[in-house]
């Protein structure tokens, strides 16, 4: 464990040194914010809760920008220390392979999830200054920070795997990747498969377990689609059963989304030179 607390740590200094902590805080802070100031705007109209508002415009910038920021912050966490000759030097102390691994996603986690925490946080603290909202509406608010330090997480798992390539240019490219086809591809290649099938193949329960197959569709159905304000907000019942989806079965499509990439790239590290 000490072994883990010092890489991860590294990393986290590494983080605050390049600026890459306060500057991923930052970015996060300032959208948030203007989410704030501007989606106070259409709650005297329709009379909704400017929490709900709030999380829904937070929950769908989300989707996009952290996934992103994930596979930036990780993308080269193992091959970029191959070609800046350090790689074997950190091998030389006395730490396992997969505490190497490891030690250094839960660094870039961790940096993350301040990022989310805080920037997010000062949204809340805004929110509450403004705003007389009820004790649901800030448990889905809560939710929202928790739920997108889990899909960080796991993009921040993939990009972990992408760095086990041998060149970092090679793990920036599957890093774009990684986020056009979760974040961008994924769902429209499903929007049109559906077109096309029009019910005759892709059944409620095939389409629940198609969006599972997705992080940013377990995250957007946590958040968007489930109970209280947000989901009465965005009108969104999910295609076909996913609105169904038992909140059990999102949450662990989400940590499987961060266990097994995580696990793959171990194994892969295992099987590298050096």
């Amino acid at each position: 464990m000490n072994a883990l607390a010092a890489i991860a740590g590294q990393e986290i200094r590494a983080g605050l040194r390049n600026r890459w902590a306060v500057a991923t805080t930052l970015l996060l802070a300032a959208l948030a914010l203007s989410l704030v100031l501007l989606g106070s705007t259409p709650t005297g109209t329709v009379g909704a809760s400017p929490v709900a508002v709030v999380v829904v415009s937070l929950a769908s910038l989300t989707i996009f920008l952290l996934p992103l920021l994930a596979l930036l912050l990780s993308f080269d966490a193992i091959v970029g220390e191959a070609e800046r000759g350090t790689l074997l030097l950190l091998l030389a102390y006395p730490v396992s392979r997969w505490q190497v691994v490891v030690g250094k996603f839960l660094g870039h986690a961790s940096i993350l999830a301040l990022a989310t925490v805080v920037g997010y946080g000062a949204a809340g603290v805004l929110l509450a200054i403004t705003t007389d909202a009820d004790a649901e509406a800030w448990a889905t608010f809560g939710l929202l920070i928790g739920t997108s330090i889990l899909l960080g997480m796991a993009f921040v798992a993939l990009g972990t795997l992408a760095s086990m390539v041998r060149e970092r240019p090679t793990a920036a490219g599957l890093s774009v990747g990684l986020w056009l086809l979760f974040v961008l591809l994924y769902d429209s290649t499903l929007l049109g498969l559906l077109v096309v099938d029009q019910g005759t193949l892709v059944s409620g329960r095939v389409l629940d377990a198609l969006l599972l197959l997705n992080p940013a569709d377990a995250y957007r159905l946590v958040n968007l689609t489930g109970a209280g304000a947000a989901a009465l907000l965005t009108g969104m019942s999910a295609p076909g059963e996913a609105g169904q989806i038992p909140t059990a079965a999102l949450y662990a499509a989400l940590a499987a989304w961060i266990v097994a990439p995580l696990a793959a790239a171990i194994a892969v590290f295992n099987r590298r030179h050096p």
